[in-house]
């Protein structure tokens, strides 16, 4: 029994239906050429015992190859004529007689695979014009072929690439302090997961990267767990990051549960899509309810924030950093900012400012009355054992 083909094979198959229905030949397939085989992927024929999808045979053996290496031509109306043919399996099994092929080529031009019909007996009538309609039906078959192909290797290439960072646990975990801005205490810090610098990308690219092949909660899970590793090694909390999904998975409340929750700040982004916030208010309710405190970030950077605060009623919110650079020199961004403090503080909620990288930044928020910073002015992301009071820091 053949196998139920996806959409896009069907697609193909179609089209091979019209080439074997108008050229008058016996089987129509796609092949496709590794370097060593050649896969016959999808068929029609009139010759379903003998002729199906999956079929392989070596590369080297196939007339394929043959036309592509220039030892045959595309259009052979009777393949007894050509002694170089003769000499390959296909002449003697299936006994192949007239044969016509187009190469299925991607858009930077490299050969996938091929467009190949043929006959059990020859064809005088088999002509160039019919090599013409294989190629229109090769080209509208990698324009079907080449983004599901595109999808597959940029699969490929996500899973080889993270497959190291599961390898060793997780990506690297930095801490970044925040601290009170009157006091200058440190009260906290924030978990960064850290990835290969030469991969060019931000962390958050990784995870979406991540989710989009399936591995999204696996990798967030890790990262969560590295991030709890050093609750044992700072003073106050340690913010964690989450996405609304990956929270919604019954391992991650389990392993949140296990944690000292008052000494978790939870942080969802505010460019989170959040699906259901009833099921989200289900799984965050006995995690609050054991100490653990609730933060959105990202406020500003954005307009879907006031819906997570509204709905979410955080602890937190983490002032983002396009409002905190240059809130000193601009009263755009300094009206902004004092704007989130009243609202924050009106609903008793803490704000963080995030991106604090100058005393003149450190001092316009301070005046305006935000609670705590985050940022390089009070130290770079590092491991537990760097991490500087404020006073130090600034005395440097």
């Amino acid at each position: 029994m053949r196998r139920q083909r996806s959409a896009t094979e069907q697609q193909i198959a179609d089209l091979l239906q019209t080439a074997r229905k108008s050229l008058g030949l016996s089987v129509a397939f796609f092949s496709r050429l590794d370097g060593t085989t050649q896969h016959l992927e999808i068929v029609e024929t009139s010759l379903p015992l003998a002729f199906h999808d999956g079929q392989s045979q070596p590369q080297d053996t196939s007339f394929c190859q043959a036309v592509l290496d220039g030892d045959l031509p595309a259009v052979m109306p009777d393949v007894t004529d050509f002694p170089a043919a003769m000499r390959l399996r296909p002449a003697r099994w299936p006994r192949i007689r007239s044969y016509v092929t187009a190469p299925v080529k991607l858009s930077d031009g490299s050969v996938y695979g091929s467009f190949c019909a043929f006959g059990l007996r020859s064809d005088p009538e088999l002509s160039t014009r019919d090599q013409a309609l294989m190629e229109v039906l090769a080209n509208a078959a990698s324009v079907i072929i080449e983004p599901e192909l595109r999808d597959r290797q940029e699969r490929t290439e996500i899973e080889q690439r993270l497959a190291p960072v599961f390898d060793h646990g997780g990506p690297v975990v930095l801490l970044q302090p925040i601290v009170d801005l009157t006091t200058g205490e440190r009260v906290g810090a924030e978990a960064l997961s850290r990835f290969p610098a030469e991969w060019g990308k931000a962390p958050d690219v990784v995870f979406a990267e991540a989710h989009g092949i399936g591995l999204g909660d696996d990798l967030e899970l890790l990262a969560l767990r590295k991030a709890a590793a050093h609750l044992p090694h700072v003073g106050g909390y340690v913010s964690m990051n989450v996405s609304p999904a990956t929270l919604l998975t019954p391992a991650c409340r389990d392993l949140l549960a296990s944690l000292p929750l008052p000494r978790v700040l939870l942080e969802l982004s505010e460019h989170d899509q959040v699906e259901d916030y009833d099921a989200l208010a289900a799984v965050l309710a006995p995690l609050r309810a054991g100490g653990m405190r609730l933060a959105i970030d990202d406020v500003g950077a954005g307009f879907s924030s006031l819906r997570h605060i509204v709905v979410t009623a955080p602890d937190v919110i983490k002032m983002d950093r396009s409002i905190v650079s240059s809130v000193d020199s601009d009263p755009v961004l300094a009206k902004l900012a004092h704007s989130l403090v009243e609202f924050g503080h009106s609903i008793d909620v803490h704000v963080v400012a995030e991106g604090v990288e100058t005393a003149a930044e450190h001092a316009m928020l301070s005046s305006l009355g935000v609670d705590h910073g985050q940022g390089w002015l009070f130290g770079r992301p590092g491991p537990a054992d760097v991490l500087l009071p404020l006073a130090e820091v600034l005395a440097r």
